[in-house]
């Protein structure tokens, strides 16, 4: 029998038939409300105290924050999974959940919803430890400490807090405002462990980005004399090679520059007055976004009449290599029987969480993430919460 583990697969399952596409990306789609109200019923119901917090100018967009039983001195581990998915297209049942020998087949099992299941299960279990333990210290205040989450010698045990965050597809609304909400309810994580699918392997390093809108002015003419006017779209054109001439210079360097969006001229017969592109640069793990801003201007001639303005930035990430989150990591590994590492080539959230806490992301992976035939591993699932309930409760981040 494998409780835990079965407990993970079943809530896998619910959370699966719960729309949660991310209306950012598709209008109209669901979002998030119905999945937190599931979740928070449920883990109000198992002892934990739940808070719902949106981003100023989103009540639509929840993200749930669901504190464990703990005292003060407890070692307070976050664990961090999102709620939202991207869209549905070309899948005829998204949210039926179909399972074929070790894979669970629908939108968001593996990216993240096989994570999310994983951590609550083992935060259910922690917490059903420490409550189950103050009740024995409350009869009997001299036994000794032996539940899972409040083993003996490690300062208040674990109080696990479960951060479950919308709209990580799209502006990452949530964990900003989650983070926020933490400070306010003086919640200190000592760690935070992002279950982002990696296959089980511990993420070493993860690329930042940044996006910049580059607008040029021309002036309108007709046609028939162009020499009247100024074609913004000529321009366009030069910054367009331009980038194209920087851009392997900067891949030799581990960072990436492309335009992925370009447009310009409204009819035929009409010299462009105006046109604007999307230049994107992908990082190094060391790197900061803003720095699309200072490649853009290098590029641009005065001549060119541009402006430039920052849509987006993220900045790289790199797990530590000494203290809690390098000494969680390795412990997990060697619970999940693997030294595997991952460099993420796309950008996850873990630099908004190590700004206030050491920070690593692992957890439960498949394939088809993104696609119409997305499934996730359940036997990484089973083992991921059994690795969670197995290190956690004797886990100090003080002893590393």
């Amino acid at each position: 029998m494998d409780d835990l583990g079965d407990a993970a697969v079943a809530l896998l399952s619910d959370l699966v038939a719960i729309d949660s596409v991310n209306p950012g990306l598709v209008d109209g789609a669901a979002g998030e409300p119905a999945i937190v109200a599931f979740l928070a019923n449920r883990l109000r119901a198992n002892g934990f105290t739940v808070t719902i917090v949106s981003a100023e100018g989103h009540a639509d967009r929840p993200s749930l924050l669901a504190v464990g039983p703990g005292p003060a001195d407890a070692t307070t581990v976050v664990l961090n999974g999102h709620l939202d998915t991207v869209g549905v297209s070309g899948m005829p049942s998204p949210f039926t959940p179909r399972v074929e020998g070790h894979q669970l087949f629908g939108r968001g099992a593996a990216d993240m919803k096989g994570g999310v299941a994983a951590m609550v299960v083992a935060a259910e279990r922690l917490a059903a430890g420490r409550l189950a333990d103050d009740h024995r210290t409350a009869e009997r205040p001299t036994d000794a400490d032996s539940a899972p989450g409040h083993p003996t010698g490690v300062r208040g045990g674990i109080r696990p807090v479960l951060a479950l965050v919308a709209d990580e597809e799209d502006a990452s609304l949530g964990s900003e405002a989650i983070i926020a909400a933490l400070a306010a309810l003086d919640v200190q994580p000592d760690v935070c462990l992002i279950g982002e699918p990696t296959d089980l392997a511990l993420c070493r390093t993860l690329r930042g980005f940044g996006v910049a809108r580059v607008s040029f002015q021309g002036r309108g003419a007709h046609s028939s004399q162009p020499h009247l006017g100024v074609n913004a779209l000529t321009h366009l054109g030069r910054f367009l090679h331009a980038v194209d001439q920087r851009a392997p210079h900067l891949r030799a360097e581990g960072s990436d520059l492309m335009v992925t969006v370009a447009r310009g001229g409204s009819s035929a017969f009409v010299i462009p007055d105006s046109a604007e592109c999307l230049v994107e640069i992908r990082t190094s793990p060391d790197g900061r976004g803003t720095t699309v801003l200072d490649e853009v201007h290098a590029l641009l001639d005065p001549a060119w009449d541009a402006t430039v303005a920052l849509v987006a930035s993220r900045d790289g990430w790199r797990l530590d290599t000494t203290g809690p989150a390098a000494d969680l990591a390795s412990r997990l590994g060697r619970a999940l029987t693997t030294s595997a590492t991952f460099d993420a080539p796309y950008w996850m959230e873990a630099p908004l969480w190590q700004a206030i806490c050491p920070t690593l992301i692992c957890g439960p992976s498949g394939g088809g993430l993104h696609a119409a035939d997305e499934w996730v591993d359940l036997r990484q699932v089973r083992a991921f919460a059994h690795a969670l309930v197995g290190v956690l409760p004797s886990w100090d981040p003080a002893a590393d």
